[in-house]
């Protein structure tokens, strides 16, 4: 027998000399090694599955690299010095890369890393979805995929309070980087000006260059980040699978079309006197119908409409439905669920009758001042001036700066078309409103005008412009002796101009202020089209102007 051995060991070296624990011995004295308990096991196949697991994901997830060069809106005829903008992706099957849009918008290289890699994979943008912020990239080299895996995506949405893990590349490491924190909010919300769609919240920390990166529930992807809100900790949200599985149906046959939505101002049905005003039976619920998107006697919803079901879902009175779990989002998630053929079935009590139409949807709302949506702008030089198209990224570009909220003032003051139309449908078919974006080039042609930027041209030489196509058009066409620009709203000068100087100067302008081009490619094209000759049926505003003249003297 040994009794040192078998005593015990000892449990702390401080208190070697009071306290021990026994131990078991064999028969010849030497301690028993210990035994794996089952538990010990089963956490240890657990941490092996999560290893596996975790190296899966990091396999597939990479970082991205852009070259971006993003106009610049108060200079259309060139654009911002380039920028390097970093990102995330996942490896999605048809060996595809999935990002955020807003990382490789206006990029003119794309690369891709992997994770603990040297190299970086030259890409391309095949499809860009700006409105929901998705894109999809291929790589050059199709081997990468052979070593790296697509991951599976959720077929559900995820659950509140669900455990979420967000991989990526955020700034200020070189490493792939994961973040943890649950779900927290699931909503049916604008993701830009006339999309809308399903987003996540989740208290994980999202970064940028966390942009593009998946979020993992288990073993699947649940959703990618694409955005943090400002000034507020660990509030991040990701676009859920179910609207990323959309959005690859939607360009499964080569181009992206977009999601189909419904139009339209709406108000609910909470007010007492509302509800007594229009005659609803007690148990009736829904949303009310204020203006419906178009007043045609053959659109199918009309003023006070309220919309009881969508498909076979009911609407309550502040225009919610529920899903998974019981949450509530906006009934109008369900267009994206059941609209077949370009139409949504709703059910609508109107004047007391319940009625069921089939509604127009479309994917994007028709609006006189648009987004550039990762265009370039068009612009127009002619002599001094510069034209261009209004466009919600010009006047954000304004508003949003040091002396937004004076120009914002102004606008306003003068009734400004960018203020009193910008939420307008265009009145005819490619209506648009062209604007000055920057004060003039400095030339004695301008002598005496003062800054006309942000003015929205009406008219040339009486003719009201429709276009900036067809402002070329009249420039380009005119023969009178001299080019009358005038303003809409009020408070602007009116800019007479001699037209023969104008087109003049308009090249030795160009090379002053290293203008490149005349004009967009579009716009150079129309100016450049052969020049219909007057006809007498058709005279000049000059031959008009001369008959007027002498006919005055006739009378005389």
């Amino acid at each position: 027998m040994h009794p040192r051995k078998c005593f015990g060991r000892v449990i702390s070296a401080a208190l070697a000399a009071t306290i021990f624990v026994s131990a078991p011995c064999r028969a010849d004295g030497d301690p028993v090694a210990p035994q794996a308990s089952p538990a010990t096991e089963k956490n240890e196949a657990v941490t092996a599955v999560e290893d596996a697991q975790k190296n899966l994901v990091e396999n597939s997830v990479v970082k991205i690299f852009a070259q971006v060069r993003r106009p610049e809106l108060t200079k259309p005829w060139t654009k911002q010095s380039p920028q390097e903008v970093t990102g995330s992706g996942v490896v999605i099957e048809g060996k595809r890369i999935l990002t955020n849009a807003h990382v490789v918008n206006y990029a003119s290289q794309v690369q891709v890393q992997a994770s603990q890699s040297g190299d970086k994979l030259s890409a391309v943008v095949e499809f860009v979805a700006l409105g929901i912020d998705l894109a999809v990239l291929r790589l050059e080299d199709e081997t990468f995929f052979d070593s790296h895996p697509p991951l599976a995506r959720a077929s559900t949405l995820p659950k509140i309070k669900d455990s979420v893990l967000v991989y990526g590349f955020p700034t200020g490491g070189t490493s792939l980087s994961i973040t943890k924190g649950i779900v927290s909010r699931i909503e049916f919300a604008g993701y830009s000006l006339s999309v809308s769609g399903l987003r996540v919240q989740i208290d994980a920390a999202i970064n940028p260059g966390n942009s593009g990166g998946p979020a993992l529930v288990g073993d699947k992807v649940v959703g990618l980040a694409f955005s943090h809100l400002s000034n507020a900790q660990n509030i991040g949200y990701i676009i859920p699978s179910e609207e990323i599985e959309l959005f690859l149906a939607d360009v499964a046959d080569g181009k992206f079309d977009g999601k189909p939505a419904l139009f339209g101002d709406l108000q609910t049905l909470e007010n007492p006197a509302l509800r007594t005003y229009l005659k609803l039976e007690k148990g009736t619920s829904g949303i009310v119908m204020n203006e419906p998107f178009l007043d045609e006697p053959s659109y199918p919803l009309k003023k006070w409409d309220v919309i009881t079901k969508i498909g076979e879902t009911k609407v309550d009175d502040q225009g919610m439905i529920k899903i998974v779990d019981g949450t509530r989002v906006r009934f109008t998630y369900q267009v994206q669920k059941i609209a077949k053929n370009g139409l949504v079935p709703l059910s609508v009590v109107r004047g007391g009758k319940e009625l069921a139409v089939d509604v127009p949807v479309s994917p994007s709302r028709p609006w006189l001042v648009k987004s550039l949506r990762g265009e370039y702008p068009a612009y127009f030089v002619y002599g001094p001036v510069p034209f261009s198209i209004a466009t919600e990224d010009v006047i954000e570009a304004f508003t949003s700066s040091n002396s937004g909220n004076v120009i914002n003032a102004r606008l306003s003051m003068s009734a400004s078309p960018l203020i009193t139309r910008r939420g307008d449908k265009p009145a005819f078919k490619d209506e648009q409103l062209v604007v000055v974006p920057a004060p003039f080039f400095p030339h004695k042609l301008s002598k005496g005008y003062s800054n006309q930027t942000l003015g929205v041209v009406e008219s040339i030489n009486g003719a009201r412009v429709k276009n900036l196509l067809h402002l070329v058009e009249l420039l380009r066409d005119a023969r009178d002796e001299f080019i009358v620009i005038e303003f809409g709203g009020h408070g602007r000068e009116t800019l007479v101009f001699p037209r023969a100087e104008m087109v003049a100067a308009t090249e030795e302008i160009l090379n002053d202020n290293g203008v490149r081009a005349l004009g967009s490619p579009e716009v150079l094209a129309t100016w450049n089209a052969v020049k219909p000759a007057a006809t007498s049926a058709e005279p000049t505003a000059k031959a008009k102007s001369d008959a007027k003249a002498d006919a005055g003297s006739a009378k005389k």
